[in-house]
């Protein structure tokens, strides 16, 4: 039987006038892996404080198993700015004690790329000061995991690491005997790593079996059952479960639990996107042209990000873009923002950027842009305009744009100045998209929204007509919003990714492999293969020309495949049908496998 490490018993804590929790019981055994999930402010971290005893209770007694090993990482580190990384991490142990050790190895490379501390001007030995907030926490996370806790306590712990970063945690806890309490907004890490979900809401907190898709089904039969959520949450929620329970394209698995009821509430739910649909409003809105690249060169400062990219954004593309830190993500969206801001005028470094005449652009940043904090959330909002066209009659007012934001009537009437981090990104998100762009630049959107606010986000931006490309860590909203993913691999060149971002992290360890220094000094034997001869630049203007052929096809093919999976939806009785189109889905299939293996050929002559 697990031994007991943390009770919660009768629980309350009290802010002002408004309860976070009130009477709340809950316990943390060996092996549980909990994730903590709510509204931005409903208390998850007042929660897991308390559960590590870092804050007090109103009302109600936290108890920890005699002995009890604790590891917390909280939003804000304790680290000695004094100090260097070395002092911090590796303590007094001496060169070879450390490197011989294989779980302080795995710690290093997984959250810094390497023992030697790439990116970190002395490695081991950089004084901590005057280090940025992201480089601190990394330094934070990997005190706590290479210490031995009976549990572990982390508050938003993928916050400032890449997707590599975020793959090599989930893997590590994982495989840690630890317990795990964590509060974050990654579904996709939520899914890979826990067993457990608690769900905080209006002073209460509701457990579910399994990960975060399990969650999802869940709660939507405890909510049909009990009929007290308002109409649009149902609707949201109704949404994301058809999107869940059909998979999207770079998922590798399915929600383990199966419940009828859940299963009934979609039933009728058709997919998330009509992508066809939205491809003819994207056109009429945007004509042929959006961003054509020709033989572009990107920098940033003396550093050449980018060479040779010849690449198209067309009408209704949506796109995930991911890569290594540094490889050039939001350089590329700036160089496009620039060239789109002075009509083509203001061009790269080298080649040549043709915009759309009829583009217009919304581009959010990492920055949270400054409002007047005087305003009131809804006057901030009607600044921009005070209704906007979503498409095919839909229409929103700003108030109720508000509210599918999370902004409440009362919440709208809130100055701009007393709003959370996170509820100010959400105002500048719904601030751009009221201006009724036809191209969003998405960067780092998720920063620092809750994960009911996600699914709004990326409910209306299912409906949202217009090309998109979207630069995230987070992998679910990735797969959720966009049509295909491109990578960045840190070699000056954009590549797509037909299998997603498993394929990105697949190059990514290679590339690693390849380049260590043992790969390095292998000898060359006799039957070694003969080195690729070299590709003219002739022939890499080939492959280019053939690689956008290929990648048109695909997306073609993409398109009919979508459309004969509804057509055998829609004659699951007729089974001479059925066998027709489920024969001419299995061509197009290996007429798509066939275009892949060729995609992966020409990408690497060009």
């Amino acid at each position: 039987m697990a031994v007991n490490l943390v009770n919660v018993e009768q629980v309350s804590k009290v802010y002002g006038t408004r309860a976070l929790l009130d009477g709340v019981s809950l316990g943390v055994s060996e092996g549980d892996r909990i994730g903590v999930v709510g509204r931005n402010g409903d208390g998850k971290t007042t929660l897991i404080r308390m559960l590590a005893k870092l804050e007090d209770a109103d009302t109600g007694r936290v108890t920890h198993n005699g002995g009890l090993r604790l590891g917390v990482l909280t939003q804000h580190d304790s680290l000695d700015p004094a100090k260097t990384i070395r002092q911090e991490v590796i303590g007094e142990l001496a060169d070879h004690e450390w490197a011989g050790s294989a779980k302080i190895r795995d710690v290093l490379t997984g959250l810094f790329g390497g023992l030697a501390l790439p990116g970190f001007e002395h490695g081991l030995d950089t004084v901590i000061a005057p280090l940025s907030g992201g480089e601190r926490r990394r330094i934070a996370l990997a005190k706590l995991l290479i210490d031995e806790q009976d549990l572990i306590v982390l508050d938003e712990p993928t916050n400032h690491l890449d997707v590599e970063g975020i793959s090599w945690l989930a893997g590590h806890l994982r495989t840690r005997r630890s317990a795990l309490v964590c509060v974050t907004h990654d579904r996709w890490f939520l899914d890979q790593v826990c067993t457990r979900m608690w769900d905080v809401q209006r002073g209460t907190v509701h457990e579910y079996e399994g990960g975060y898709s399990d969650y999802v089904f869940a709660r939507a039969e405890r909510e049909r059952i009990a009929a007290t959520e308002e109409s649009k949450r149902q609707n949201l929620m109704r949404k994301e479960l058809a999107w869940l329970r059909r998979g999207a394209p770079a998922r590798t698995s399915k929600p383990r639990y199966r419940i009828e009821a859940a299963n009934e509430l979609i039933a009728d739910v058709p997919p998330p996107r009509d992508t066809s649909e939205l491809m003819k409003f994207a056109n009429a809105r945007l004509g042929k042209t959006v961003f054509d690249l020709e033989d572009v060169t990107v920098q940033a400062g003396p550093k050449t990000l980018l060479t040779h990219l010849t690449w198209q954004l067309g009408p209704g593309d949506r796109i995930g873009l991911v890569g290594v830190n540094g490889a050039g993500k939001t350089s590329l969206l700036r160089a496009l923002a620039e060239a789109c801001r002075t009509q083509g005028d203001e061009q790269p470094a080298a080649g040549k950027v043709v915009v759309g005449k009829t583009v217009k652009l919304a581009y959010l940043s990492q920055e949270v842009t400054e409002l007047n904090p005087n305003l009131r959330v809804l006057e901030a909002v009607q600044q921009v305009r005070d209704r906007v066209d979503l498409g095919k009659g839909r229409e929103m007012t700003a108030g109720q744009l508000c509210e599918q934001f999370g902004f409440t009537k009362e919440k709208q009437w809130t100055p701009v100045g007393d709003l959370s981090g996170g509820e100010r990104r959400r105002l500048q998100i719904l601030r751009l998209l009221m201006d009724e762009p036809n191209v969003l630049f998405l960067d780092e959107p998720t920063n620092d929204l809750d994960i009911e606010t996600l699914t709004q986000l990326e409910d209306l931006l299912d409906s949202w007509p217009g090309s998109m490309i979207v630069i995230s860590h987070d992998r679910f909203f990735i797969e959720r919003t966009t049509d295909k993913v491109m990578a960045l691999l840190g070699d000056r060149a954009l590549r797509m990714l037909p299998r997603g971002i498993d394929e990105y992290l697949e190059r990514r360890q290679r590339m690693e492999e390849a380049s260590t220094p043992s790969a390095a000094a292998a000898p060359r034997t006799s039957t070694a293969p003969a080195a690729a001869p070299a590709v003219s630049a002739q022939e890499a203007r080939a492959a280019k020309k053939e690689l956008q052929k290929v990648e048109r096809q695909l997306d073609k093919l993409s398109t009919r495949e979508t459309a004969l999976h509804k057509q055998i939806a829609d004659h699951a009785t007729d089974f001479e049908k059925v066998a027709g189109l489920d024969a001419e889905l299995r061509e197009l299939v290996t007429e798509r496998d066939e275009l892949e293996m060729r995609w992966l050929e020409l990408a690497e002559d060009a």
